[in-house]
């Protein structure tokens, strides 16, 4: 789903316009952004959880040319979905 998509979907669920709908969606990626960017971490009940976690150094290996390099350590944003999403995932079919 892209970002147009969204928007369309929850403001013909919400019955709110795509102005404020947009603007809406926007305030809460900026609020997440925010959170997650301080260090925190966010729960959404039947959805998942958003936390952010320390990946430490390595070694790196090129595929084609065997060359190892060091990756530095980083800073990454983990989801863990819920066990109603996973639930919900698991009822559809796979193809």
């Amino acid at each position: 789903m892209k970002h147009k998509e969204l928007i369309d979907s929850l403001a013909e669920k919400l019955n709110l316009p795509k102005f404020e709908t947009e603007k809406l969606l926007e305030s809460t990626v900026s609020v997440f952004t925010e959170h997650l960017s301080e260090g925190g971490s966010i729960g959404l009940q039947g959805f998942g959880h958003f936390e952010v976690r320390k990946k430490e150094e390595r070694i790196s290996v090129h595929p084609v040319t065997q060359a190892r390099t060091l990756t530095p350590p980083k800073l990454v944003v983990n989801f863990k979905q819920s066990s109603i999403l996973k639930d919900k995932l698991k009822q559809l079919p796979y193809e």
